[in-house]
């Protein structure tokens, strides 16, 4: 006996019980935030510059400007990797979604071919 919270619903699936239904929806939502991501790290590197900038006029001869500057640096390298990194991974969710998709409909079409005589075979 399958459990109720077997995906292939109460009655077992078959031709005649529920159908697993594939979505696209979370693949696309998650695609989505990481291209917000995208874009809400866009800003911050030339914010960060300009904080630097200021910081840098204001510090005279302070000896940790070097210092100061390589931490700047080493973080406009991770913004840019996150935004890159972001950028791919809503390109690949993307395509998760369009695969699945395409790979719903030849199975349907494929099931669609099988006659309903044989449908029921090998139960």
């Amino acid at each position: 006996m399958r459990e109720p919270s077997d995906p292939a619903g109460p009655t077992g699936g078959g031709v005649q019980g529920p159908q697993l239904k594939h979505s696209d929806g979370p693949w696309l939502r998650a695609a989505g935030g990481a291209e917000e991501l995208v874009t809400h790290l866009g800003p911050v590197r030339s914010e960060l510059s300009l904080a630097h900038a200021g910081l840098m006029a204001g510090a005279g001869r302070l000896t940790a400007l070097a210092e100061l500057k390589a931490v700047r640096e080493s973080w406009e390298r991770r913004f840019q990797a996150a935004q890159s990194e972001c950028g791919s991974l809503a390109a690949s969710l993307r395509a998760v979604a369009r695969t699945q998709g395409a790979t719903d409909e030849a199975v349907r079409s494929s099931l669609a071919a099988v006659p309903a005589s044989r449908a029921g075979e090998g139960r």
